[in-house]
């Protein structure tokens, strides 16, 4: 667990920050990448808008049979913990699976479902997540959120965050940190450089072929490290306190939340 304080990073320094953080290593340093995995794209190509729902379907399954969503919905009830019937925005949603868990295991839990992809928004929509009592759905941007100060208790965003470059991440802390009490990031972790290495080995022989992988490669170049989202946080307001977990085999957990 790190409970230390973040370096402040100027605007033009942190454009161009690594994601291995202001003081990584040269091969660290090189182990990221400015391409776009298939999420990323907005084109309406009838191939690039298959691979993109085959991404979205393959992370939604992943979820389930690994028990992701269960952990996640685990990490972010414990926050919410000593509320009563907390009110949680998740953020990137994709496929909903989260929200899903955190309706099931929370009887008293309201939760808007949000994500910048209108797609997305609308597949949510379309399924019982859409009707359902305690649920709300909108498209929202997660670095300019549509949503009053202080309106939800916890602001959810697993495994989305490494798609923001620098800029627009300090923004997530920002705004998540005021719109909600909480803000909770759940992402990918970034090992050190020579495990980096052994897994983009394993992993780059099939990304040509399968979707899902190809974005998991580009997902491992482009996710952030303890040192990097503390700069990022202290960046985006030095009032912003940050605590780290996980992050080598794990998931890397972030909670954020400012002084009150």
């Amino acid at each position: 667990m790190d409970h230390m304080a973040g370096r402040t990073v100027d605007v033009d320094r942190l454009s161009h920050m690594p994601r291995g953080g202001p003081d990584a290593s040269c091969l660290d340093r090189l182990l990221q990448t400015n391409r776009q995995e298939y999420l990323d794209r907005d084109s309406d190509a009838p191939a690039d808008v298959a691979r993109k729902r085959s991404v979205i379907r393959a992370l939604d399954w992943t979820g389930q049979v690994f028990g992701n969503h269960e952990k996640f919905a685990k990490i972010a009830l414990d926050e919410v913990a000593d509320v009563a019937d907390p009110r949680i925005l998740e953020l990137g949603a994709g496929h909903g699976g989260l929200s899903r868990k955190l309706l099931e295991w929370h009887p008293t839990a309201r939760l808007t479902i949000t994500d910048v992809e209108p797609a997305s928004v609308a597949a949510i929509a379309a399924s019982e997540l859409g009707s359902h009592p305690r649920a709300t759905v909108r498209e929202m941007d997660a670095t300019a959120m549509d949503a009053a100060d202080g309106e939800f208790d916890l602001a959810v965003f697993a495994l989305s965050f490494h798609h923001l470059p620098p800029p627009a991440a300090a923004r997530v802390f920002a705004e998540g940190t005021r719109v909600a009490t909480k803000l909770l990031i759940i992402d990918l972790p970034r090992p050190p450089a020579p495990l980096h290495l052994l897994r983009l080995a394993a992993m780059l022989p099939w990304a040509p072929v399968v979707p899902f992988v190809h974005d998991g490669v580009i997902s491992s170049l482009r996710c952030y490290s303890a040192s990097a989202l503390r700069a990022l946080a202290a960046h985006a307001d030095p009032s912003i306190d940050v605590e780290l977990r996980g992050g080598l085999f794990g998931p890397q957990v972030v909670v954020a939340g400012r002084h009150r």
